[in-house]
């Protein structure tokens, strides 16, 4: 599994694009699942199967923190 966090931050279309055709290619040519963060909408489009939206549920100060009310939310 190859897990990309934002992979577009500060790199110019071009090379976005590019970036998006090798992605693609790994994953149909080595049936590599392929986990992207991504805030980039036409760059996660192009090379993922499925698209998760997350809300943000929760905003609290460390101090705040209820962590039997956060841990409803994780999956760990």
């Amino acid at each position: 599994m190859l897990l990309l966090v934002k992979p577009t931050e500060g790199i110019q279309p071009s090379l976005i694009r590019e970036m998006a055709r090798t992605l693609k290619r790994f994953r149909d040519e080595r049936g590599l699942p392929i986990v992207v963060s991504e805030q980039v909408l036409s760059f996660a489009l192009d090379i993922d199967d499925r698209v998760l939206v997350i809300e943000i549920v929760r905003d609290d100060a460390r101090e705040g923190v209820d962590a039997a009310q956060i841990s409803k939310y994780l999956s760990v």
